[in-house]
């Protein structure tokens, strides 16, 4: 009885183990996971918002990554609707975008992640349109440069999807 007492702990003991050892792996795999499709989210989104305020696009493509509750408060959008955009009198053709992520945190089982980036715009390749030649004086036809800047991200997942809800403190940031 000894015997058998012994060897059904040691079974026990045994698969206890293995079962905190594969616990462990999936919530790793499941963080790894969730962080790949929030780079992704992030990277891509906010290219895209970088895109729309330069090149005054319509912003259709902003719901894939943003919530729809953001948009509407987003500091930089708010420039293209109130008129204020540094970026309307010139011709934007591309840019070099670059983001950052330095940290972030999403539990597997939960639906809100946070994060913290340093987004950064190097390059950007433009010229002034001719409307505006006269108005802007020569020293200025290069267009402007876009602040970089350090945020801190929450992001919601909605339908296995995440999204952009919130860009927090906004600081000034220089490499």
């Amino acid at each position: 009885m000894k015997k058998l007492r012994r060897f059904v702990w040691f079974i026990a003991k045994r698969l206890m183990l293995i079962t905190v050892i594969l616990g462990l792996m999936t919530i790793a795999f499941y963080f790894s996971m969730n962080a790949a499709n929030i780079f992704v989210i992030l990277k891509d989104g906010m290219a895209q918002r970088a895109l729309t305020v330069m090149m005054d696009l319509d912003g259709t493509e902003l719901p894939k990554y943003f919530s729809t509750a953001y948009l509407p408060v987003d500091k930089r959008l708010a420039t293209m609707r109130d008129g204020t955009n540094p970026y309307e009198p010139y011709q934007i053709t591309g840019i070099d975008h670059r983001l950052r992520m330095e940290w972030v945190w999403a539990w597997p089982w939960e639906d809100t992640a946070r994060a913290t980036i340093t987004e950064q715009v190097p390059g950007i390749d433009g010229r002034i349109k001719a409307s505006w030649r006269e108005r802007v004086p020569k020293e200025q036809w290069p267009p402007p440069r876009w602040p970089s800047a350090r945020y801190d991200v929450i992001l919601i997942r909605e339908n296995g999807r995440w999204f952009i809800r919130e860009l927090r403190n906004e600081r000034a940031y220089t490499p």
